[in-house]
């Protein structure tokens, strides 16, 4: 990782990049950034103590077919892509940024990352099964507690973030990217480790050998 100045963690909702970046930011001493902080979409549709869901949220997955809302939420990261390939050329360039940037977001679509040819820059993917995302999106949402309407809302939320990780999965295999799986019961600083090993041996940005 010496050469190493932009490490970019991709993959969908709820999967664990936000912990993982964190922790490989305090590793490497590199700043960490998320996709949704340069302009964001429609997030979570469920209530905490401290956060209610506006209005505007809750009718995007309401109104939404599943295909309406990942044509959407696609549609955004292509808008976004610009602020994002420009944001990783200039922390890879060290005489323009002092400290190397870990990038973490589904924004980092594969097909996009791929044709990167930005130096001294690393991209894994991190997956995990359904029911993994399922489980942490009913905890935060008190699924069993909440109305019947606040269940669709979550329902929609699920199965726009399945179906994203199934067409970024795909994409990963078809280009011959690196993704690591996350719900092995690793703890953050064991997969930022292992996000670590694979990083130091790509060849391309998002590519090893062994095309993990």
């Amino acid at each position: 990782m010496r050469d190493v100045r932009v490490l970019l963690i991709g993959g969908t909702s709820n999967v664990g990049k936000s912990t993982v970046a964190q922790v490989l930011a305090e590793k490497l001493g590199f700043e960490c950034l998320t996709t949704d902080g340069l302009a964001r979409h429609p997030g979570r549709p469920w209530s905490t103590p401290e956060w209610e869901v506006p209005a505007h949220v809750a009718e995007h997955y309401r109104s939404l077919t599943v295909d309406e809302l990942i044509t959407s939420v696609l549609g955004h990261y292509d808008r976004l892509w610009p602020r994002i390939e420009k944001l990783i050329t200039t922390h890879a360039a060290e005489d323009r940024c002092r400290t190397g940037l870990v990038l973490e977001g589904s924004a980092l679509w594969p097909v996009r990352v791929a044709r990167l040819q930005i130096p001294r820059t690393a991209a894994v993917w991190l997956t995990t099964d359904d029911s993994v995302v399922r489980a942490r999106v009913h905890t935060a949402g008190s699924y069993e507690a909440a109305t019947n309407a606040e269940q669709v809302l979550m329902d929609k939320f699920l199965a726009r973030t399945e179906r994203y990780q199934t067409l970024m999965i795909d994409a990963i295999a078809r280009l011959g990217l690196d993704r690591i799986e996350a719900g092995g019961g690793q703890s953050p600083s064991e997969l930022a480790d292992t996000v670590l090993t694979v990083a130091a041996t790509q060849t391309a940005v998002g590519r090893s050998p062994s095309g993990r």
